[in-house]
């Protein structure tokens, strides 16, 4: 279906993404950290970035205004998954360039609803 870019430094929580989303046959891409986000969005274009907050480097806020602010990768909707799940970081978060904003732990129903909105968004 959508070739999704998973940036967080917790390998648990790429593997249980990565498990949710292959299920429903998403291609994924993996990335450490923000600068490695990035680089890797702007070289592979995927579908959609699911991107965490904290993170070496350069943090999610800070990789998401990059992207958006990218004439390469503006078009790529971004959703953070953080356990940063304040209204504050939401609004934060949304003011960055991202699409949409889900707190951690993420149920599967919730993700790919969050995925599908931002992708049937992205095809308006």
């Amino acid at each position: 279906m959508a070739l999704i870019l998973i940036a967080d430094d917790s390998p648990t929580e790429i593997f249980v993404l990565q498990q949710m989303l292959e299920q429903h046959d998403h291609t994924i891409l993996t990335a450490e950290d923000g600068d490695q986000a990035i680089e890797i969005a702007r070289d592979k274009q995927p579908d959609l970035i699911l991107m965490d907050v904290v993170m070496p480097k350069l943090n999610g806020f800070q990789a998401t205004r990059r992207l958006h602010k990218d004439s390469e990768t503006t078009h790529i909707p971004v959703i953070i998954v953080s356990s940063k799940d304040q209204e504050t970081d939401r609004l934060w978060g949304l003011r960055q360039g991202a699409k949409g904003y889900l707190g951690k732990p993420v149920t599967e129903a919730s993700l790919l609803d969050e995925i599908n909105r931002a992708l049937s968004l992205e095809q308006q």
